[in-house]
């Protein structure tokens, strides 16, 4: 469900109240973004913080206006993400240059706590086959074959500076557009069923996908930082912003690397279907975090 930042009937359209003790967390419209909010949301509730949520809220344009107003206190973020929604004209891409022009985009308004370890970023993945066929390791190894490449992705990432445009600048992989192959599901499963079956032979898929895991397939290095660090991040209003709330997610962004998202995204969105609650409270289990921290 993608809910307008606009209109009077929208309830997140109110200004909440930026003084009040209790947090509102929120989530996007996807289950990772559900997953990592309902962890935040059951490790603060042990912690001692009167918590509310307001979960699949839709896109930034959304969910960003409902957190400058305090309609919603806290959201799971992604930094190069919110980098560039920040500030169109940011360039950064390497995880440490991300997070410093992210710390000056926010404003007065918004606020951090420190990033997981945890990405899901953009990549480009081909199948074992093709991997061990052309000895690909990175994305630099798929350039002499560019003539014989026909590559799967969003229809965007054809103009994105980090798709087609930035792969060719940064590496020489040069797709021409009779060889790209708009696919819209951002990945999911026909992006990933069409580089299977060899309708493509590489595609853009994200770091995080369960999909990589149980089909074999290969994501190649990105050692020029084409695609934007996409750290996960708890962004804040920030009057909800405390000493208090910091350490609390701190604790549990250290937990939280890539290796885990995909095995919380493989519990939600692979064969088990596991509700995004119920993998939360058992991930928060797992790790330690089911009895208030220091």
């Amino acid at each position: 469900m993608i809910v307008s930042a606009c209109g009077n009937s929208d309830p997140l359209a109110a200004k909440g109240d930026c003084a009040s003790d209790a947090l509102i967390i929120g989530s996007a419209n996807f289950p990772e973004s559900e997953t990592v909010a309902n962890i935040y949301t059951e490790v603060l509730r042990i912690n001692g913080f009167k918590v509310d949520t307001k979960f699949n809220i839709g896109s930034r344009e959304a969910y960003i206006p409902a957190l400058r107003q305090c309609a919603i206190s806290l959201i799971p973020e992604y930094t190069g993400n919110l980098l560039q929604y920040l500030d169109k004209n940011a360039t950064a891409t390497s995880e440490a240059d991300v997070n410093a022009a992210l710390t000056t985009a926010l404003g007065s308004d918004l606020a951090i706590a420190t990033p997981a370890p945890g990405q899901d970023s953009d990549a480009v993945v081909v199948t074992r086959a093709t991997a061990d066929r052309w000895n690909l390791r990175s994305i630099g190894d798929l350039a002499p074959h560019s003539a014989d490449v026909t590559f799967g992705a969003p229809a965007e990432f054809a103009q994105r500076p980090g798709g087609l445009p930035g792969l060719k600048q940064n590496y020489g992989l040069e797709i021409s557009d009779a060889d790209f192959v708009p696919i819209a599901d951002g990945g999911g499963p026909a992006t990933v069923g069409a580089l299977v079956d060899g309708q493509v032979t590489a595609a853009n898929i994200f770091t995080t996908s369960p999909a990589i895991a149980q089909n074999n397939l290969v994501v190649l290095a990105d050692p020029k930082h084409n695609f934007a660090a996409q750290n996960v991040v708890p962004l804040f209003n920030a009057a909800k912003k405390t000493d208090k709330a910091v350490a609390v997610l701190d604790a549990v962004s250290a937990k939280l690397t890539t290796t885990e998202l995909i095995s919380l995204n493989t519990a939600v969105s692979g064969e088990s279907k596991i509700e995004p609650k119920a993998a939360a409270l058992a991930w928060i289990t797992a790790q330690g975090l089911n009895a208030p921290i220091g």
